[in-house]
């Protein structure tokens, strides 16, 4: 399979713009952000076929190279035909998630981490949720009765993800705390409507990606998840806890000075905006 290397963009005060893309062709498209994930990847992308196989559901899974510096990009070559890769320019997480969703083509599309931090039948439940009509969007939330934590947290980071919980409540959504579980879910109507408009390019994608289905309209159902493991490895604390918490407060700047109410254009227009055709090369 063909690894792509792929630009995005937006216009100021405008949508993300995407190549034009065929219309839905399959049940669901799994997004996998990855930076400098040559020693997991494989690991993943296993786990993620074996699932999915098993499950039965017609799916493509559809990694986000960020600008490695190892062989990430070239590991689905190996996966078959509904896997593939397309690479950007280093740019965040929050680019490398909007990247993909913008040019998923499946029914339903998902995104989860890297190191697959959620145990998956999550994703069956979700999926069920957005074919059956009942809601849009499906966000994970470890803070729910019903979630459970396998995995041995750090100390540090357990109180970091409650003072950003906080912020969050109080910031962008008292129903959605959990911002930034790495296991969410989206019809391609949502998906494409919601990440054609997100502005912030780091680890607080999230925060922005809630704020904008709840302002857009959409349906959402908030599901209980196993955290199995917690091996993040691009995420510092000490680099980007203070970076995340200001780009929730731009969340908030920004719809205070109506930038998200200038993005609200025709979401036909996320199908139609043509940008330049998009190169293609083999993966070494």
């Amino acid at each position: 399979m063909a690894t792509r290397t792929v630009q995005t963009g937006h216009a100021p005060n405008g949508p993300h713009f995407a190549a034009v893309e065929p219309p839905a062709d399959h049940d669901l498209t799994v997004i996998v952000p990855a930076f400098n994930e040559e020693s997991r990847l494989p690991q993943t992308l296993t786990g993620l076929r074996d699932f999915l196989d098993a499950w039965g559901v017609d799916y493509r899974v559809l990694v986000v190279d960020d600008g490695s510096g190892d062989r990430t990009a070239t590991l689905t070559d190996s996966f078959g035909p509904r896997f593939s890769t397309i690479s950007q320019p280093n740019s965040g997480k929050g680019a490398a998630v909007r990247n993909g969703m913008l040019r998923a083509t499946g029914r339903v599309i998902a995104f989860t981490d890297a190191d697959l931090p959620y145990e998956l039948s999550s994703l069956i439940e979700g999926c069920d949720l957005i074919q059956s009509q009942k809601c849009d969007v499906v966000f994970g939330a470890r803070d729910l009765a019903e979630s459970t934590i396998v995995a041995k947290r750090r100390v540090m980071r357990t109180v970091a993800t409650y003072v950003f919980r906080e912020v969050v409540r109080n910031l962008i959504s008292r129903k959605v705390t959990d911002t930034q579980c790495g296991l969410k879910v989206f019809s391609r109507r949502a998906a494409r409507a919601i990440f054609g408009r997100t502005t912030i390019d780091g680890f607080a994608f999230d925060a922005e990606v809630v704020f904008l289905a709840r302002r857009l309209g959409f349906r959402f159902e908030r599901i209980p998840v196993t955290l199995i493991n917690e091996f993040s490895s691009t995420l510092s604390l000490s680099r980007h806890a203070v970076p995340m918490l200001l780009d929730v407060c731009r969340v908030r700047w920004q719809a205070w000075r109506g930038e998200y109410e200038l993005q609200a254009v025709d979401d036909e227009r996320l199908l139609e905006d043509a940008a330049t055709p998009t190169p293609t090369r083999r993966a070494a």
